[in-house]
């Protein structure tokens, strides 16, 4: 009788509107039996978010956000996954429980590091990632001069944190379009999802 992997986690990850909701959202519609974690959920209230010397609010830190809650809710997936299928012969790769976990600051947790299974990074150049910025709508909104002073400079901190990973991290073209990013990432995980039957067969 085969083993059954119940289920890792895939992350999605990007500086800040580099689509990475929209991707993980797509997916979700798309892929049988698949969850969505996103770490905006977990941010804290503005009233513990701390400023720095400019007065910008320090949203784009790990500091900001409930991680400790996020890791629980992972936990609780997990454990879900492993008491919702009952292995035999016949398992087929659609019943692997699949979660996907988007976020901008995902590498950079450690606790997460061994859960993950696949990895992508989606980018954006500056001025593209700028001009999104500018169409969102945020609470509370952005302080003039945020972006600069601010939401890049972490991210090309985090960004450089990342050279430190010692998985392979699938990287994305952030400016092709969403069908485009779809087909690429959902593509791969169904060719994830045959090896993981496979090892369940022969295990």
């Amino acid at each position: 009788m085969g083993k059954r992997r119940h289920g890792r986690g895939n992350v999605i990850s990007c500086v800040t509107n580099g689509g990475k909701t929209t991707l993980a959202m797509n997916l979700q519609k798309h892929l049988p039996n698949c969850s969505v974690i996103s770490q905006d959920d977990f941010f804290k209230p503005e009233s513990e978010i701390e400023t720095d010397k400019n007065g910008f609010l320090q949203y784009d830190v790990l500091e900001a956000l409930n991680m400790e809650k996020m890791m629980s809710a992972i936990s609780c997936w997990m454990e879900s996954a492993r008491h919702s299928v009952v292995s035999t012969d016949q398992e087929s790769a659609e019943e692997i429980p699949i979660l996907i976990i988007e976020g901008f600051l995902l590498f950079n947790y450690k606790p997460l590091d061994t859960i993950w299974n696949r990895s992508y990074f989606l980018t954006i150049p500056y001025e593209e990632c700028k001009r999104r910025r500018s169409t969102r709508v945020y609470e509370p909104p952005d302080s003039p001069g945020y972006f600069d002073g601010h939401v890049w400079p972490m991210y090309l901190k985090h960004r450089q944190e990342m050279q430190d990973i010692t998985w392979e991290v699938v990287y994305l073209d952030g400016t092709k379009s969403e069908e485009d990013l779809f087909l690429q990432v959902y593509e791969d995980l169904i060719r994830e999802l045959a090896k993981q039957k496979c090892l369940q067969v022969t295990a």
